[in-house]
């Protein structure tokens, strides 16, 4: 019958607009004519022929309503999407036409009818009408090929029979992409009810629930719920393997109703962490309301969200320094679009950090307050192979725009570290650290700018991420590769690390190393295979040679290390922020700094990478390389002499 039914909606799909209308008009006319007919059977208990009196109710229906029903736009909607809103548009349309019609047959008469007939026509013809829209919509569309497929589509619980929950079933009633079946919810009076047809179920009783109801996803309609939570539902669901996603929070829902399109991933960035913890608005705004600020680096991921925190924070000018042409466009049109709204003037600027000239130019003509520096390499194995361009970048980039800021008469510097500086393995490490012992050095003789430098690890998200990378490998089918299975990092989520960034720069007073709280280091191991049970599926090892997805070990990378640090000492002091710490850390005065990093120029300009390691290793404590040199040019350098002896 299914079939049968299928078989005869698809030619009528098929047909061209102006044809479906005129088999709706004809069908509405037909159905006035039948309820006049019963109209009368109903008045005098008998059938009667479609003849005489019966004629001018029958003409007048016909006359009345087809008019109405055009001009209403009945005609316009399309049948097999129509719901609600549809019935109503009806229901308004019949009481005028029940108007027309009982005025002419009820209180003004027509001799031969029956009175009664002008008031029981109308109704009948409600129901009839709004009975055939509702048939078309089952045959035509939603409704009936939903059922049709009800197997076939992924079904799905939404955990949260809340505001957001039921909001987030009524916009996926007309899915085809996934159908709802129940609600999961832990209050305990809701269990064994239905809300809006589906039942509530204990998330207890999955165990019991799935073998009669194949769910593959479920939904968390919980947007103010909080991380440690998550990270409890999880660890509920992760026996039943199902794919988990989630909803915006509450701030990105406020504004309106929830939508299909709202549901994303639920990504590892919603379950690493700590809850986090509300700025301090005086230090956020201290450096950067009113203010003429300048980012480097703007387009990178760090610096990007710099530039969206300051941005609301209404600084008075926002300049954005950015080498890579396109990163710059993103992310200039990106803020240009938020600034509009804000009168806040943001201006891109093509060019390096490392560009004494560029840089001298743009802190003349626009005197920045502030400043932050977040132009770096940080790709710890791209920077090992090219290490002469990473000195460049992180060190010479570094003390070009801070000797810049003093002469310009900068107030507030701020350079954006990492956890690789201390003890460093690897030449960005090395650079990092040693940027960050130029601005020692610069911030003992200098009182004008407040340099001060923000030192935290990985976050997530950003380029080189390893999160990115796992959840192309994991929807690729595997496997997922990792350098060590014990290897540690630690993790913050960008906009966290920008907003503490911007707060850590308030609070200095010249050469201060802040260390910003990024709670426990995770394993990376066990990251990757917590983004696999988010997936809905299982981590294939010994213990489970049947699961979907493998993780491999590759070995660690030149100057990879297997755990990071945040401090080089052991004392650190709090601050006014419970986040920020503040390090003391020994550096070099400038004048010995100074006659280094000429030398180190030197090496950096002819390319002599065994020299730049050793003069890094002089000048950077703790720093010790973990392999041999693996400069391209140096490689290949090598190569050829081999090759010509």
């Amino acid at each position: 019958m299914h079939r049968l039914l299928g078989g005869l909606a698809a030619p009528v799909l098929a047909l061209p607009r102006p044809a479906k209308r005129a088999i709706a008009l004809a069908v509405d006319g037909g159905l006035c004519v039948l309820t006049v007919w019963l109209a009368f059977y109903l008045r005098l208990g008998e059938f009667q022929p479609i003849s005489g009196a019966m004629l001018w109710p029958v003409g007048a229906s016909i006359a009345i309503a087809i008019p109405i029903f055009v001009t209403a736009g009945l005609y316009r909607a399309i049948f097999r999407y129509s719901g609600l809103p549809a019935m109503v548009a009806v229901a308004r349309v019949m009481v005028l036409y029940g108007v027309l019609f009982a005025t002419v047959f009820t209180f003004l008469g027509v001799p031969g009818v029956p009175r009664t007939v002008g008031l029981i026509q109308p109704l009948l013809l409600l129901v009839f009408v709004g009975s055939a829209r509702a048939i078309a919509r089952i045959w035509l569309g939603g409704l009936y090929q939903s059922q049709l497929k009800k197997f076939a589509v992924p079904q799905v619980l939404i955990y949260g029979a809340g505001s957001a929950g039921r909001q987030l079933a009524a916009a996926m009633g007309n899915s085809h992409e996934m159908r709802v079946v129940g609600f999961l919810d832990d209050d305990d009076r809701l269990h064994g009810h239905v809300l809006n047809g589906l039942p509530i179920y204990n998330p207890g009783d999955l165990g019991e629930i799935l073998p009669q109801v194949p769910v593959t996803d479920v939904l968390l309609a919980l947007p103010s719920v909080s991380r440690q939570r998550r990270n409890e539902i999880l660890e509920s669901l992760t026996p039943h393997r199902l794919a988990l996603r989630t909803l915006p929070g509450v701030a990105d829902l406020a504004a309106g109703r929830v939508s299909l399109s709202d549901v994303r991933d639920l990504d590892i960035d919603d379950l690493l962490g700590r809850e986090p913890v509300k700025p301090n608005m005086l230090l956020l705004n201290r450096n950067t309301l009113g203010k003429v600020v300048l980012v480097t680096g703007a387009g990178g991921s760090i610096g990007s969200e710099l530039c969206r925190q300051i941005l609301r924070a209404k600084p008075k000018l926002l300049l954005l320094l950015e080498m890579s042409e396109f990163a710059l466009y993103q992310i200039h049109q990106e803020l240009h679009a938020i600034a509009l709204d804000s009168a806040v003037e943001v201006v891109p600027l093509l060019g390096s950090a490392c560009d004494e000239v560029r840089v001298h130019e743009i802190m003349d003509t626009w005197k920045p307050h502030t400043v932050y520096h977040a132009a770096a390499y940080k790709h710890v194995p791209l920077v090992e192979h090219n290490p002469a361009e990473g000195v460049r970048n992180n060190v010479w980039g570094t003390r070009v725009c801070a000797e810049a800021a003093m002469r310009h008469g900068v107030q507030s510097f701020v350079l954006i570290s990492t956890d690789k500086a201390v003890r460093p393995t690897n030449i960005m490490g090395a650079t990092k650290r040693l940027a960050e012992m130029v601005l020692q050095a610069l911030a003992q003789n200098n009182r004008k700018t407040a340099f001060s430098m923000v030192r935290f690890g990985n976050v997530l998200g950003s380029s080189g991420s390893v999160v990115p990378l796992f959840r192309a490998q994991i929807m690729s089918g595997g496997p997922i590769t990792l350098t060590h299975s014990d290897i540690t990092r630690y993790f913050m989520t960008i906009p966290e690390a920008a907003q503490l960034v911007i707060q850590a720069g308030a609070m200095a007073s010249g050469g201060d190393v802040f260390v910003l709280d990024m709670g426990q280091p995770v394993r990376i191991y066990d990251l990757a295979e917590r983004m696999v049970l988010l997936s809905g599926l299982t981590v294939k090892d010994d213990d489970h040679p049947n699961g979907d997805i493998e993780v491999v070990t590759t070995g660690l990378r030149p100057g990879e290390k297997l755990y990071e640090e945040l401090l080089i000492g052991d004392d650190p002091q709090p601050t006014q922020h419970t986040r920020i710490m503040k390090a003391h850390e020994v550096f070099v005065p400038w004048d010995k700094l100074q006659e280094a990093l000429d030398s180190l120029n030197l090496a950096m300009s002819v390319n002599d990478v065994p020299v730049i390691r050793a003069l890094l290793q002089q000048l950077v404590p703790g720093y010790q390389p973990s392999g041999e040199v693996v400069d391209w040019v140096h490689l290949a350098l090598e190569r050829d002499a081999v090759a010509n002896e």
